[in-house]
């Protein structure tokens, strides 16, 4: 198994959107359904690319937090995870981790 997975889905870990350089190119980059985002706690920061799943995520720019939790599936060293982060809008920074789904695509195809 891959030790980077084990490190990113065990607790939560800083996280980094500021590529975008601001608040509105990081909301233009989530109407568009897919976001970068940095795990800064990594050697040199480990920056993942997602598609977001709208279903499971919490987007309101007007919200007076101005936090947005974000969701979305990606495949991290063969290893198939929802990375799932909250990220401040202005700042660009926050929080996140990664969830395994691996037992669940498992599953999913042993009924099959």
């Amino acid at each position: 198994m891959s030790d980077l997975v084990d490190r990113l889905s065990s607790g939560t870990h800083a996280v980094s959107a500021a590529r975008y350089k601001s608040g509105d190119e990081f909301e233009a980059a989530v109407a568009r359904g897919f976001v970068l985002v940095k795990f800064t706690g990594t050697r040199g920061g480990t920056e993942l690319g997602f598609k977001i799943d709208r279903e499971k995520s919490v987007i309101d720019f007007a919200n007076p937090s101005g936090k947005v939790q974000l969701v979305g599936p990606l495949t991290l060293d063969y290893v198939p995870v929802e990375c799932v982060v909250e990220i401040d809008v202005q700042s660009r920074e926050g929080a996140g981790a990664l969830r395994r789904l691996g037992n669940e695509a498992e599953a999913a195809r042993s009924v099959q």
